[in-house]
């Protein structure tokens, strides 16, 4: 089984960027998205032989992901139970047979961490969601989790040493939840792999220098960690200011 995952940054915008064409290449068998931007109606991309979810931010031109599945889901949730986060549409699970496929996109702490209080709340509510769900069955997690895990994962670390993304706080709460029972995907596979990452700021060349971030990831419950036949990180794919990230999982 193959899942891929994508920051579109904007659904509407990626469309007139091939994301059409990028979705028939790779072929998945479910494909997530993060920072859809938009609400149901406001663009047309229904694919054959696909089931499409959607789940949207109350306020227009924001946040919003997406999934669609070759095979239809025993049930599909909206949110995570918290309406201080669900109405910023961060959260979609799709219950399969074997596991349930939860797609994030995490809250960004913003400059100065002002929003870093509301982002540890997430991260405490979502260990605790994802917690529930695997005492049911396994889950695969995946999307935009907005932090480099360790100084590997992004190209400058010593620098941007407790910014966003890389505060000491969103980092200890990743690693809460691999604690709590699961496995990143990619360091599963590819512990020591370097230069490898998801996102690049749109300022000074960062992509064209691989100035980059990983920030986009597939966790996987621990007992689905044998299972883990493949995790690749598409650097070559454009169209967003990340890339997509994929899993391949042998079930």
């Amino acid at each position: 089984m193959k899942l891929v995952s994508w920051n579109v940054n904007g659904l509407r915008a990626a469309l007139k960027k091939d994301f059409a064409g990028v979705f028939g290449r790779l072929n998945a068998d479910v494909f997530c998205v993060q920072e859809t931007k938009m609400q149901p109606g406001q663009a047309e991309f229904a694919p054959a032989g696909y089931h499409g979810y959607l789940f949207s931010a109350e306020r227009k031109g924001y946040s919003g992901v997406a999934v669609w599945a070759k095979r239809e889901p025993l049930s599909v949730r909206r949110g995570i139970g918290r309406p201080e986060f669900d109405c910023e549409g961060r959260a979609l699970t799709l219950e399969f047979e074997r596991f349930y496929l939860v797609d994030v996109y995490a809250p960004n702490s913003q400059d100065q961490l002002a929003r870093l209080a509301y982002r540890m709340a997430w991260e405490d509510a979502l260990r605790a969601y994802l917690q529930a769900l695997d005492a049911q069955k396994p889950v695969v997690l995946c999307g935009d989790m907005n932090v480099a895990h360790e100084d590997i994962d992004l190209k400058n670390p010593g620098p941007n040493r407790g910014t966003p993304g890389f505060s000491d706080e969103e980092r200890a709460k990743l690693d809460a939840l691999l604690a709590a029972g699961f496995t990143d995907s990619f360091r599963h596979l590819y512990p020591q792999r370097a230069g490898v990452y998801s996102w690049w700021s749109m300022r000074f060349r960062a992509r064209e220098r691989n100035a980059g971030w990983r920030i986009d990831y597939f966790l996987v419950s621990d007992r689905l960690a044998p299972a883990v036949t493949e995790a690749e990180i598409l650097m070559d794919i454009p169209g967003s200011d990340h890339c997509p990230v994929t899993l391949e999982l042998a079930l």
